[in-house]
């Protein structure tokens, strides 16, 4: 059986996405970024022009699919980026949590910010990137670590967001994906 897709213009590159059944009767149109590298640069070089002018100190992201976009636009604008974690390693030291429910996980899930990636935002400017932002419960959990740890959210920029755009107008994005109801 061919999966139905949904063609999406992002960035000036045609993708067609394909639709997965993510609840009865839901199906949502799925980005997936990992090895598309002409998307990645593509994306964080039209997010980074939306946010010509402001300044921040180091980008934030959730594992794993943003890595990639966080890695380029770091690169891209010269500050680094930190990684907020799903599972808890000795390594991490004394760090804080939250928990968060993705649209596309069964499973709550946890975010994580360990010791020393709490010691660089702390009292700095971040900027928060996803690649999708769905029904928000990643980027929450985001804003809620930063919070805690005393680091001031500059902006926050997905490549897509999903669902109601009326819902998502702080976020900076490249597009909105409709949600798929079956009839």
């Amino acid at each position: 059986m061919k999966r139905k897709t949904y063609s999406v213009s992002i960035a000036g590159l045609k993708r067609n996405l394909p639709l997965f059944e993510v609840k009865p009767g839901l199906k949502i149109a799925v980005l997936n970024i990992l090895g598309d590298t002409e998307l990645i640069e593509a994306s964080a070089r039209a997010l980074l022009s939306k946010l010509d002018g402001l300044t921040f100190d180091i980008i934030v992201t959730a594992e794993s699919k943003s890595i990639p976009l966080a890695h380029v636009m770091s690169s891209l604008k010269g500050v680094p980026y930190i990684v907020l974690r799903k599972a808890y390693k000795p390594y991490m030291g004394n760090a804080i949590q939250v928990q968060t429910n993705s649209i596309t996980t069964s499973n709550t899930q946890l975010l994580i910010l360990d010791e020393k990636d709490q010691r660089l935002v702390h009292a700095k400017k971040v900027l928060i990137v996803d690649d999708v932002i769905s029904t928000g419960s990643t980027l929450e959990g985001m804003r809620k670590l930063m919070e805690m740890a005393k680091a001031e959210i500059i902006a926050e920029v997905a490549i897509l967001t999903e669902g109601d755009p009326d819902q998502w107008k702080t976020i900076v994005s490249l597009g909105n994906l409709p949600l798929f109801f079956d009839k």
